[in-house]
């Protein structure tokens, strides 16, 4: 007779979800699933909605991740309306969501993933969060993180309005213009971004890269998938966050597809299993071919590992610096290890805070023409952005008014949700021998879904079947009178 463990609620990530994993008669694993148990739905809210109201609307997804739905949702009525940002306010939205990026990759590596490196994998579960991160690293560490982050958020309420729901875009442009003051206020806060991301990557070689076990577990088979990559590159292959092609190669690190954003339905399919709210992205060409990897497979992956595998090089120095440094310590391009995302999502936080240095310095971005007129009739507008967590799609579909008839949301997590769903398995049977399973184990295999910086708010828009339902019935003195479930 099998056994199942359960951890529920898994921790440090946006959303919800549990793991159940079984075992069987001799302690091993058959299988371990990731379920969402959480229905957002916000596809269908969108329906019926001005469409000049998505870059609000999608904001409230997500507490974490809002700027990157609003840059989407911003870029898709751009195309909706078929208009032209002017060249201001492509800067100040690109300025505006790279101190977004430094902002969330900090608060991921420290508050999020980073515990479990800094402090310990199997460090006592009291430890593993911010204070056990402070205690390790130094309160003046923990301070330099704290300021960085509330100066980066001042920006950002500057220029958006607000902070986590910005009013930033609009199509054809921005709100709100940047004057000299401002401009050079934010200029001195990209310099402090690029320090703090050269002194977080120096973070990750003291404590990690010199911490033998740190590495072993990096490049161990537990945590070694061999799947597609995802990402978005500008005209030189190079990383871009904001505007540019798709690009995808296979697991041998070539080539497998580019393509222009409108042609996304083309090559990104999504397939339902009944065990979760979460849709899982495939490789619509390849087909999905179950929870495989290989090159048979179309299972892709995306996040900060996806898009270093899939880019030719950074277009900032330091950045370019620490991408070479990766790939010389992890034996080339691609990286398959599944943790090698917390390094990637550190070079990325540096070429991000970098890129801010460049905008910042571009004299237009304090020109006065900052929108385009919409004049033409909507129809259809897609909008992609590299979201921190990965590639992000909005697809809005409206009549000749604006109201939305259609949207289409895939977000980074779903993108990666086979891979990770593969990662908390392949943990699972990894880690768990003769039906030992402590606390220690059991973080281990969270390691597998937190190393994606899952947003599960973000990416649970399917109804797969009847909804889970436990009803229970309490009497005024607390008492259990009955209980009604529905588990399927």
């Amino acid at each position: 007779m099998s056994t199942k463990v359960t951890i529920d609620p898994i921790t440090r990530l946006e959303g919800h979800g549990k793991i159940d994993i079984f075992l069987n008669n001799e302690g091993s694993v058959d299988h371990a699933y990731l379920q969402i148990p959480e229905l957002r739905g916000f596809e269908q809210f969108a329906v019926g909605r001005p469409a000049e109201d998505m870059p609000q609307i999608t904001s409230r997804i997500c507490g974490v991740c809002p700027t990157a739905h609003h840059m989407a949702s911003t870029k898709a009525l751009d195309d909706l309306y078929k208009v032209e940002p002017t060249r201001t306010a492509r800067l100040i939205r690109e300025l505006f969501y790279m101190t977004f990026f430094v902002e969330d990759h900090a608060l991921h590596f420290y508050y999020l993933g980073g515990p479990d490196f800094v402090v310990g994998p199997t460090a006592p579960k009291a430890e593993r969060n911010i204070l056990g991160v402070l205690g390790k690293v130094g309160m003046e560490v923990g301070l330099k993180v704290i300021t960085t982050r509330k100066h980066l958020r001042e920006m950002m309420t500057e220029m958006g309005g607000k902070v986590i729901h910005p009013v930033l875009g609009k199509p054809g442009g921005v709100a709100k213009r940047m004057t000299k003051e401002v401009q050079e206020k934010y200029a001195k806060v990209a310099r402090d971004a690029v320090d703090f991301g050269l002194f977080s990557l120096q973070v990750f070689r003291d404590i990690v890269l010199k911490n033998s076990a740190y590495v072993d577990a990096i490049v161990s088979d537990t945590y070694t998938h061999k799947t597609y990559y995802m990402g978005m590159v500008d005209k030189n292959n190079q990383m871009n966050f904001y505007e540019g092609d798709i690009r995808v190669v296979d697991p041998s690190g070539k080539e497998y597809c580019k393509f222009p954003t409108g042609k996304y339905l083309d090559y990104v399919a999504e397939h339902v299993e009944p065990w979760s709210y979460m849709k899982f992205c495939y490789l619509k060409p390849l087909g999905w071919k179950g929870f495989v990897d290989g090159p048979d497979s179309g299972i892709y992956s995306v996040a900060p590992l996806a898009r270093v595998n899939v880019t030719e090089g950074m277009p900032t120095p330091h950045a370019q610096e620490a991408y070479a440094e990766f790939f010389k310590t992890l034996g080339g391009r691609p990286v398959h290890h599944t943790l090698a995302n917390h390094w990637a999502r550190l070079i990325e936080l540096l070429y991000a805070a970098e890129r801010m240095v460049e905008l910042t310095a571009d004299p237009e971005i304090i020109g006065e023409n900052i929108l385009n007129i919409p004049t033409n009739t909507p129809k259809e507008g897609i909008g992609i952005v590299e979201a921190p967590r990965g590639t992000l799609f909005h697809h809005y579909q409206s009549d000749e008014r604006g109201v939305l008839t259609a949207a289409n949301l895939i977000v980074a997590t779903a993108g990666n949700a086979a891979r990770t769903a593969m990662s908390v398995d392949k943990a699972a049977k990894g880690l768990i021998k003769n039906g030992k399973c402590d606390d220690g184990v059991m973080n281990m295999i969270e390691m597998a879904f937190r190393a994606y910086d899952p947003c599960h708010g973000c990416a649970t828009h399917t109804l797969p079947g009847s909804m889970p339902l436990i009803l229970r019935m309490i009497d005024p003195n607390g008492n259990l009178i009955e209980e009604i479930r529905r588990d399927t």
